[in-house]
């Protein structure tokens, strides 16, 4: 029998039995954040640094296929093997709004991290691998 008195653990993940979207949050200058909600801008570029590794990596193959977490910099490894966190929305702000002031927030859907280079119009420098993030449809 289960006692009325003990309360279930809080899961902040679960809302009414359903998972909350995992969120990718990300601050733009005012530039990008124009582009990006004109639908014109449509991925993201973060360097690759130790910092953004932590924040977007979940795990590095090693050289037998095996699932190891990143530690380090890595910025000797093949990005090849890197295995990325998953996310559900993209959310991009300008500076850092508070929660109320929706006209700079931007939710959008997540389709995914790739390493490659990028479009120098919209603020990748020539020639340099960065991480990635793809945007997809406007989230309400």
């Amino acid at each position: 029998m289960k006692n009325e008195n003990i309360k279930e653990p809080h899961n902040p993940k679960l809302i009414v039995g359903k998972v909350m979207p995992s969120c990718l949050h990300l601050s733009l200058k005012t530039k990008w954040f124009k582009m990006t909600k004109l639908r014109i801008k449509k991925e993201d570029y973060r360097e690759i640094t130790p910092y953004w590794i932590k924040r977007l990596v979940e795990s590095v193959l090693d050289e037998q296929g095996n699932k190891i977490k990143p530690i380090g910099d890595y910025r000797e490894v093949d990005y090849h093997r890197f295995i990325f966190k998953k996310f559900d929305i993209n959310i991009m702000t300008l500076g850092y709004p508070k929660s109320t002031d929706t006209e700079r927030i931007l939710k959008l859907e997540h389709k995914g991290i790739e390493i490659r280079t990028g479009n120098p119009e919209w603020g990748a420098e020539p020639n340099k691998l960065y991480f990635v993030i793809k945007h997809g449809a406007v989230l309400l």
